[in-house]
């Protein structure tokens, strides 16, 4: 028999060093910021402010501190809960001037298959955004794309993440949207035109399926880039 307790659900454990997160990451965004992360951060701005998913409840998934998320932008929903393992980042976002209906939960919703069923059930009402979560963890037991499409046909839902990281510089960050047809090399050249490039490959290339889809680079240290896509999926969607 299976126990579908509470008990039973996953649960997110405090993380210090956490590979999403964690103390090293709270120092490069005290570093890096207010200048070097500024331009991404307002691409991200842009895209969220784009994004009306239509439900007054919102579930935020790996939202760190909230570094990336414009000012204003928790306020716009009548309750929101984020799921963030770093005791340092929720003290952090439970500190901004729009978190007065923040509240957080421990479902830990990305470390198996049936995680993401788990977060539909849990939250039937909400939206869901993965905060540049995604592409910094492996898909449990199949890809991203496939455990999205089974387990979520019935929230909206957006993510921006990591596609691909690298260490060569490129020739032009400016945002894009790219057609249903494009291919990740077809992506790649709009931004690195010149030269062999060695990427690491973050697996996460067309999250949402078919549909245009936004690019933008973000210069997380002077010398590493990652190519970071956004996606949102109404509810219903096929």
């Amino acid at each position: 028999m299976t126990d579908t307790s509470a008990s039973a659900l996953p649960t997110l454990r405090d993380q210090f060093l956490d590979p999403t997160g964690g103390l090293v990451y709270h120092l490069r965004a005290a570093r890096h910021r207010r200048r070097l992360w500024a331009p991404f951060h307002a691409t991200v701005a842009r895209w969220l402010s784009s994004w009306q998913p239509g439900r007054t409840q919102l579930v935020i998934v790996g939202p760190n501190a909230g570094y990336a998320l414009p000012a204003g932008f928790l306020a716009r929903f009548e309750r929101v809960t984020a799921l963030e393992p770093d005791p340092i980042a929720r003290w952090l976002l439970a500190r901004r001037p729009d978190a007065s209906r923040l509240v957080f939960d421990r479902l830990d919703c990305l470390a198996t298959p049936d995680g993401l069923a788990r977060l539909a059930a849990r939250f039937p009402d909400a939206a869901v955004l993965f905060s540049n979560i995604l592409g910094q963890l492996d898909a449990p037991g199949a890809s991203w794309v496939e455990l999205l499409a089974r387990h979520l046909p019935a929230h909206p839902w957006a993510s921006y993440h990591d596609v691909i990281s690298t260490t060569t510089p490129p020739t032009r960050d400016t945002p894009c949207t790219v057609t249903d047809d494009a291919t990740l090399d077809d992506v790649l050249a709009k931004f690195w035109r010149d030269g062999t490039l060695t990427v690491t490959d973050h697996a996460t290339f067309r999250l949402g399926g078919a549909g245009p889809q936004g690019y933008a680079i973000w210069p997380i240290t002077p010398r590493r880039w990652h190519l970071v896509e956004w996606v949102a999926r109404p509810a219903g969607a096929d």
